[in-house]
């Protein structure tokens, strides 16, 4: 499931801004606004979806729904041309893709006893997913046609039927209709009263604002600095997710939640620092440091966050919160990163004599670098986790905190 899941999105998303500016000659406010669809999708959907897989559908059915109409959304994408019918095509495709990342772990975690020690080393097939598609792409060297997104779309279908056959996991919570009446839940955002939790979420908030500069426009950087074969070069950085992603449950016991969440923040700010340094010459060692930085960055944030939402929420309603933190990260931080990366690389950049756009990537990454020390400090000032107990489940109480 989580090999199949990340191989759709790793297919399409690398490659998308390549695409759009190479092939539609898109500016860099479009393809910002374009790339931000998964944000929108990631904040109006998942709170509608992890209701109704908490309370009223299995979550197997849900992802099989999903995916199938995925599918057809991201062919049609492949096959348009202007700027309206692409946004809005993937807009829907994304408002049927971006709950599924919230239902997969949920969905995981329900077959677990122990998340912190069993989630990282199956979260690992999602990342190979990840690198296998990018491997693909990069070989068939597609990275500035609409390829990827056909890739996609028939993988998209293949889980959608292979969805079916997973472990039924039908809703905890009662269906109480009153219940879910609003889209938040109200226990859910009860949690956001405890101090660590609101910190929290507002530091996913700031760290995905920055964050938005690489996911968007870190192929393309790649490609116009001259480094050839760029999508199958960027999956060294999912190499390293599956090292730092088995690593998690050692450091996790030792480091906790602050300094978990507080490396991987650090880790993008010199990733910046290096993309910004760096060229495909003599120091295009610092574009490889920056690209393995990646294990880092998401697996000691993201995943870490995935296994804090998990532990500090009820048990009938974790699709909710896992839906929390992807509204909170994929959905809002990633929209305002959307806008604010396309602005900042439509100022950045200039026509040359021949009509063909360059870009001063220095500029670029220096303000992400930035931006994402921001969230770092703000952090490691406020964050004060203090360790409560637990419930009285043996699985809980072996828990690190």
């Amino acid at each position: 499931m989580l090999f199949l899941e990340y191989f759709i999105w790793g297919a399409w998303y690398v490659t998308v801004a390549t695409w759009l500016t190479l092939s539609r000659h898109f500016s860099g406010e479009q393809v910002g606004l374009i790339v931000g669809t998964t944000a929108i999708g990631a904040m109006i959907a998942p709170f509608f979806i992890g209701l109704i897989a908490d309370k009223f559908f299995a979550t197997e059915r849900l992802l099989a729904v999903l995916h199938i109409l995925g599918a057809v959304f991201l062919f049609a994408a492949s096959n348009l041309t202007g700027f309206r019918d692409i946004y809005i095509t993937l807009l829907l495709y994304c408002l049927c893709f971006m709950p599924t990342l919230a239902l997969t772990n949920s969905l995981a975690f329900r077959q677990m006893s122990n998340t912190a020690q069993e989630f990282a080393p199956i979260r690992v097939l999602g990342t190979i997913g990840w690198i296998a598609a990018g491997l693909l792409v990069g070989y068939l060297r597609i990275e500035s046609t609409a390829r990827p997104l056909q890739i996609a779309a028939a993988v998209s279908l293949l889980l959608g039927i292979y969805s079916i056959t997973l472990p039924h996991t039908p809703p905890l919570a009662t269906k109480d209709i009153s219940a879910a009446a609003g889209i938040f839940p109200r226990q859910v955002l009860s949690m956001l009263r405890k101090r660590s939790m609101a910190i929290f979420i507002v530091a996913s908030f700031l760290i995905c604002i920055p964050l938005q500069f690489y996911y968007a426009f870190a192929n393309l950087f790649l490609n116009e600095t001259g480094v050839r074969d760029a999508a199958a070069k960027m999956t060294s950085g999912q190499m390293s997710e599956l090292l730092c992603m088995l690593l998690i449950p050692w450091f996790f016991r030792r480091l906790g939640v602050k300094y978990m969440l507080a490396s991987g923040m650090a880790a993008w700010v010199l990733r910046y620092f290096f993309f910004a340094y760096g060229n495909a010459g003599g120091r295009i060692w610092m574009f490889w440091l920056g690209i393995l930085l990646h294990g880092i960055c998401y697996d000691f944030f993201f995943v870490t966050g995935q296994i804090y939402i998990d532990r500090e929420s009820p048990a009938t309603l974790r699709s909710a919160a896992q839906s929390l933190i992807t509204f909170i990260t994929y959905g809002v931080g990633m929209f305002v990163g959307s806008w604010v990366s396309g602005a900042v690389v439509e100022h950045d950049s200039a026509f040359t004599r021949e009509g063909t756009i360059t870009h001063n990537w220095r500029s670029i990454w220096i303000f992400a670098a930035l931006a994402s020390g921001i969230a770092l400090m703000m952090l490691l000032a406020t964050f004060f986790e203090q360790p409560e107990p637990l419930p009285s489940s043996a699985t809980r109480q072996q828990l690190p905190i």
